[in-house]
């Protein structure tokens, strides 16, 4: 159930983490630091915030909240230990019933941008389908790390937006 803007913005700090905190796959560093910003005057405002918190973080705190995420379609989908928000994204973008070439295509690029990039493949299934997902993997392991890096934090900021407009409305 969603709370609203003002019942975040009234409510303690660890109620604010607590629903401001899964934005960021296991990452509730993030909305601990922006916690003491309140209030907020929108969901815009608080995801600026955060996104704020994720630029002036450490290369080290950023580098692990890219690695916080899951491989998609990787074992722990494959196993069912997923948060419930990223099997619900997951399965939005048709990642949780493909055909055996489908998976096999996923486990390939994943190691392969596992070993180039040294994290994984973020992409805001949301707002994308297997086909597309499946496409971009070639263009995005093209880039240099540092762009991969930008990207990929650019995609989480993105699960975080759609995370946020689920948790809390406007009020």
């Amino acid at each position: 159930m969603p709370v609203t803007l003002t019942e975040l913005n009234t409510g303690d700090a660890a109620a604010f983490v607590a629903v401001c905190g899964p934005c960021y796959e296991h990452s509730p560093w993030v909305a601990e630091r922006v916690a003491a910003l309140r209030p907020f005057s929108s969901r815009e405002a608080v995801h600026a915030a955060f996104e704020r918190a994720v630029a002036e973080a450490a290369d080290a705190e950023q580098l692990a909240l890219i690695r916080a995420h899951p491989d998609l379609v990787g074992r722990a989908a494959r196993a069912g230990r997923l948060t419930s928000a990223s099997t619900g994204e997951q399965a939005a973008a048709g990642l949780l019933a493909l055909a055996p070439e489908e998976v096999a295509a996923f486990t390939r690029y994943n190691a392969a941008y596992q070993e180039k990039f040294g994290f994984p493949f973020v992409i805001c299934a949301r707002e994308n389908k297997k086909d597309a997902i499946l496409a971009a993997f070639p263009r995005r392991l093209a880039q240099t790390a540092a762009e991969e890096r930008t990207t990929a934090l650019r995609e989480i900021g993105r699960i975080a937006w759609l995370r946020l407009c689920d948790a809390v409305v406007e009020g």
